[in-house]
């Protein structure tokens, strides 16, 4: 894994021009090393992240537009437009756009040795692949 270098990643680009579509949302790499994992999303009306947890690593979702619902440890909460979501490893969450527009959000990871990988296998960039789900990681 490599360590961070300083730079730009230009707006509306993914690292080496990837972007993902899983479960019908867009994941573009805006940066990676070996303690952190950044991403753009674009969620469409209607789709969402089931809940799942992160066992290895915390997640942090900035909403830059649109309003999530969000199932937090159980418990129901909603993020709008300059928000940030916090969750911590180990933490079962749940992430919904019910709002009938478009979500566009920044996602980092800490620890995010093996979130690369779980997202090169689900990945849809035209370099083959196919969806393989999102695992647990």
């Amino acid at each position: 894994m490599m360590a961070m270098t300083a730079g730009v990643t230009r707006a509306g680009i993914g690292m080496d021009g990837i972007a993902w579509n899983i479960l019908g949302q867009t994941y573009k790499p805006l940066q990676l090393s070996e303690r952190s994992f950044a991403f753009d999303t674009l969620f469409p009306p209607g789709t969402f992240v089931p809940p799942h947890v992160h066992p290895m690593q915390d997640e942090f979702i900035r909403v830059l537009e649109g309003t999530f619902d969000l199932r937090l440890d159980g418990q129901a909460e909603r993020a709008g437009a300059g928000d940030l979501i916090r969750l911590p490893m180990g933490q079962p969450h749940g992430i919904f756009n019910n709002s009938g527009a478009p979500v566009r959000a920044v996602l980092g990871r800490a620890r995010a040795a093996s979130v690369r990988a779980v997202h090169a296998a689900a990945r849809h960039d035209g370099r083959g692949g196919g969806h393989q789900g999102l695992g647990g990681a």
